[in-house]
């Protein structure tokens, strides 16, 4: 197994710890998720910086690098719906996910075919948003947390307190459904935007 191969079975590993992290939930455990999280997305940059410039590109690679990257992701997200103090319903992430199927699948019909489908600037951007609004919700939950640990309050508690308490009380209450929401729609129009320009793959498929 070469070193780019082993940075994607490392972030593996590192899924299965990111979910007890998230699910104890506690102020520790929280910025634990964070760390665990924010070192598995680096890895996956640095693992395919070094299969391209090394030309460590294997077989193997291309299929457990996405993999690695949607447990990771996937994982976060049906994390996120079952805290209340976040707001997220589950139509959200089921749309999330859903895509990811739906645009592996297609890339599955293509690989038959000999057609390879590389990421678009729409499918990047989706990844990017997807990170920041995972990154961006696991810090409210450190602030929740420690709002609970330290001062015995709640984000409902500070829209009673001073202005600039009440505005960090909206963000913690509202940001994290406004980011899922922007990212889960950011995810469904990069998910057609691949439907649409390789439709007559799908197409070919269907009339076989």
């Amino acid at each position: 197994m070469n070193l780019a191969n082993k940075f994607t079975m490392f972030r593996v590993l590192l899924v299965p710890i990111f979910i007890v992290f998230v699910t104890i939930d506690s102020f520790w455990t929280n910025i634990f998720a964070l760390v665990v999280f924010v070192i598995a997305a680096i890895t996956d940059c640095f693992d395919g910086i070094i299969a391209r410039k090394y030309n460590l590109v294997t077989t193997f690679g291309i299929f457990l690098d996405p993999l690695a990257d949607k447990l990771l992701v996937t994982s976060a997200f049906i994390s996120f719906v079952g805290k209340y103090t976040l707001n997220i319903p589950a139509w959200m992430v089921i749309c999330i996910i859903a895509r990811e199927f739906i645009i592996t699948g297609l890339r599955s019909i293509a690989a038959s075919k000999n057609i390879i489908i590389t990421a678009s600037v729409y499918g990047k951007i989706k990844t990017t948003s997807q990170m920041f609004t995972i990154i961006a919700i696991l810090v409210v939950l450190i602030i929740n947390a420690m709002l609970a640990k330290f001062y015995f309050l709640t984000p409902y508690e500070l829209l009673e307190l001073s202005v600039w308490q009440q505005w960090l009380g909206l963000f913690l209450l509202y940001a994290p459904y406004w980011l899922m929401f922007i990212t889960t729609m950011l995810t469904l129009y990069s998910g057609f935007t691949y439907l649409l320009e390789y439709k007559k793959i799908l197409l070919n498929k269907i009339k076989k």
